[in-house]
């Protein structure tokens, strides 16, 4: 795969890498997780969590449009820089999620999650819901089992070393799959994915992250903080799922749909997500600090 030309590179986007976050680690349950930070100290705070198999260098494009809050990405254990488990537990990564929210000393932030990280999200929200003023999910459809995680499970197998990092880029792929990934994110998320070991490089996700999950069709009903859905056009949450997700919720259930989107938004319509989440946090007065 060639690398993208400056031509090929949006300005926004190389505004929005130029935005460094700053990287910092706390233990958790006596494992290292990993997170980003970016944003003023003291600005209404927002977290925003990652989906199977991925991390939180798939913000990295997206937190810095996010000027108004101070924006958090972590790595999950078992994904990215953070450290790996015996056993991967809904509950853990959610207390995760908390204790990165006090090491940061947000106060009451919104939580915004993708795929299986929408289901941390709820699950912060049902787990410390004195903790977060308000949660969103994006394309977390009501599966008993993740998309990502159902994926992996069909193809476990050693994990494969790649012998150049060039060779192991090449070989990124999104699960599920999808047709449009824009390549300049392609390739900056791809290179954030992957780390060396004894003979070349491999991806950093930990292949037996599977556990224990909390389905979202019992989470929703016992969600009492404000929620909203993020549905991409062609995703995996239907029009009729969404109305399903509407009925199992005690409160409104704001959609908002991106057009045009697919499972993972932020790699084919990122300013379509930067929008909806500007527009969200602006409608919801506790996210904005009122």
């Amino acid at each position: 795969m060639s690398e993208p030309t400056d031509t090929d590179v949006p300005a926004w986007f190389t505004r929005a890498l130029a935005a460094a976050p700053e990287h910092r680690d706390v233990e958790v349950d006596g494992t290292r997780v990993h997170y980003r930070v970016w944003g003023r100290v003291g600005a209404p705070g927002l977290v925003l969590v990652h989906g199977g198999a991925a991390h939180s260098g798939w913000w990295d494009h997206i937190a810095p449009q996010l000027s108004s809050h101070r924006v958090v990405a972590l790595d999950l254990s078992g994904h990215g820089d953070s450290g790996r488990r015996e056993i991967y537990d809904m509950r853990q990564w959610a207390r995760e999620i908390v204790t990165v929210t006090e090491a940061e000393a947000l106060d009451r932030p919104v939580v915004v999650g993708h795929s299986m990280g929408g289901w941390v999200a709820v699950t912060v929200g049902v787990e410390h819901g004195d903790a977060v003023s308000a949660v969103a999910y994006i394309d977390s459809p009501l599966n008993d089992q993740p998309p990502e995680e159902s994926r992996l499970a069909e193809r476990r197998r050693p994990r494969r070393v790649y012998p150049t990092l060039e060779a192991a880029v090449g070989r990124f792929r999104t699960l599920p799959p999808q047709d449009v990934v824009l390549p300049y994110i392609r390739e900056h998320v791809a290179r954030e994915s992957l780390h060396q070991v004894e003979g070349g490089w491999t991806w950093k996700f930990d292949p037996t992250f599977f556990g224990r999950r909390l389905l979202l069709r019992e989470l929703l009903p016992q969600l009492t903080c404000p929620v909203a859905l993020f549905r991409c056009e062609h995703g995996l949450v239907s029009p009729e799922m969404a109305a399903e997700m509407a009925g199992l919720a005690r409160e409104h259930l704001p959609v908002v749909d991106l057009p045009d989107a697919g499972h993972h938004p932020m790699l084919d319509q990122p300013l379509a997500l930067v929008t909806g989440l500007r527009t969200l946090l602006a409608l919801w007065p506790a996210a904005a600090g009122m």
